[in-house]
């Protein structure tokens, strides 16, 4: 949504179209209008000064709507947003994808994106995030919107949030609390609740704020009797420890849920069921994969953070071994470190796993920015050896380019079309040759009373061949050292 006013003399205006679905693919152009210019020329000292100084507009980031109706009916639930970044390093474009972003995470969560500005500083500002003069004129923005929230690119302290709030007269949020709003709104299994709400009472802990007398009323004092008068709490105190408490109980409540994983994960481990865990950007198309692969039927939706529970689903390869295949919550630059905390008894379905399929959007415009914040959480739960493939998605709308690019500096890279089918029975051929493979190898011949065994040899180990004589079924296989101990009983005796 454009400005109806001149921009002020330090701020530049950007005019750009995105390729439809592509929000991300912003292009910077400057305003011709510059004061700073005359006769075609410009005092280069002056153009840095503005450079570092100037609130840039980033015009196309609007999802207001032209059906009226529509409008009218989303007005009456949506949030009118405007958001502001501070692009601090890097290029214009990467603060720019940052923001378009921050504006496909404000739709997810149900907010109407009005506009969007970026100001360039060398670090945030300590009160504002921005700058008093700048919070001013986002003040005027918001006036000129008709927004009732601002969303800003980073996550601010309580101060910031104080101080920006008391200039610009509307709400402010950062984009922690953004993806914590939409984790709330898309959690739907006991334990996934637990752990959104764990990590919204961690966030809001430090920036509970009093209005008006709730920072001086006491809780103790007055005619209760012997050792009662005094002070007591305060409000704000009192509300600090329900939270520390509930906290308490939370975490105690996902320990326990945490158990009840845990004994399927040992129980996996026993019967020696190889483990993949999906892990990638949110929106990379994670779940999509997991359908394609094993027919599981899981929600699959265009938008962030469509799957926050973890869905385990049993797969087989090509040569027949069985697998589970785990998806996981997906992951975005900037992740709050206590989300990664609060959801770290997910995650440890990536470290606990034999394979990563690291899911990556080949159509985006940075795939490389995916892969370094997914790997950057990767370290955080410990998952740093574990093998891994990279699955570039989405692989039918990429541009050749950057497949190439991506094949060409990943080690063990496939491109895929979760979409379409394309690439993913080589994908399945991958996943057969990297799974750990039984470390024994065994020729029996099993009686067919104990049919039980060959059902083992096929789910637990890998069946390189099988006939059917007089005696029995005669196995080839390799399997884990359990099993080949409980068929050495029928392995035929050397010859002599």
């Amino acid at each position: 949504m454009t400005s109806s006013s001149s921009p002020s003399q330090d701020t530049k205006r950007f005019a750009h179209t995105y390729p439809e679905g592509l929000r991300a693919d912003a292009l910077m152009e400057e305003d011709v209008a510059w004061s700073h210019e005359i006769d075609g020329e410009r005092d280069g000292d002056q153009f840095d000064r503005s450079e570092r100084a100037a609130l840039r507009r980033v015009v196309g980031l609007s999802t207001e709507l032209e059906d009226v109706t529509e409008v009218e009916y989303r007005q009456l639930r949506l949030e009118r947003v405007v958001l502001v970044g501070v692009w601090t390093s890097g290029t214009a474009q990467d603060a720019e994808n940052s923001l378009a972003e921050l504006a496909a995470l404000a739709e997810t969560a149900g907010a109407l994106v009005l506009d969007g500005v970026i100001q360039r500083r060398d670090k945030p500002d300590a009160a504002t995030y921005i700058g008093s003069g700048k919070a001013e004129e986002l003040r005027d923005v918001v006036l000129e919107t008709g927004a009732d929230t601002v969303i800003c690119d980073g996550e601010l302290s309580p101060g910031q949030l104080i101080h920006l709030e008391d200039v610009v007269k509307v709400k402010v949020i950062d984009r922690t609390a953004l993806i914590l709003d939409i984790f709330a709104q898309h959690a739907k299994s006991r334990e996934g609740k637990a752990q959104v709400a764990l990590a919204q009472m961690q966030y809001m802990l430090p920036r509970l704020r009093g209005w008006g007398q709730s920072l001086s009323r006491q809780m103790g004092g007055g005619s209760g009797g012997l050792a009662t008068r005094g002070p007591g709490e305060t409000k704000i105190e009192t509300d600090r420890r329900r939270i520390r408490e509930k906290m308490a109980k939370m975490r105690r409540e996902i320990a326990e849920m945490k158990t009840g994983r845990e004994i399927k994960r040992a129980e996996r481990r026993r019967h020696k069921v190889p483990s993949v865990a999906i892990a990638g950007y949110t929106n990379a198309g994670k779940s999509s994969l997991l359908n394609r692969l094993t027919g599981a039927g899981v929600l699959v939706e265009n938008a962030l953070f469509a799957t926050l529970d973890p869905t385990v689903r049993r797969a087989e390869t090509p040569s027949g071994r069985l697998y589970t295949l785990a998806d996981t919550v997906g992951f975005v630059r900037h992740l709050p470190h206590d989300l990664v905390e609060a959801f770290r008894s997910t995650m440890e379905e990536v470290g606990d796993s034999d394979l990563i399929l690291h899911v990556v959007d080949g159509s985006h415009p940075d795939p490389e920015e995916q892969l370094a914040t997914v790997r950057e959480v990767i370290r955080e739960v410990g998952a740093t050896d574990v093998p891994e493939i990279v699955v570039i998605n989405k692989a039918d709308a990429a541009d050749p380019l950057v497949l190439q690019r991506l094949l060409r500096v990943e080690k063990r890279a496939i491109a895929v079309s979760a979409r379409t089918g394309r690439g993913i029975e080589q994908l399945r051929g991958l996943i057969d040759n990297e799974l750990p493979r039984p470390a024994v190898e065994v020729e029996a011949v099993v009686p067919y009373t104990e049919g039980r065994l060959v059902a083992r040899a096929h789910s637990e180990g890998e069946v390189i061949s099988e006939e059917h004589i007089p005696e029995g079924t005669l196995l080839k296989v390799r399997v884990h050292a359990e099993l080949a101990a409980d068929l050495a009983p029928y392995v035929p005796a050397p010859a002599l």
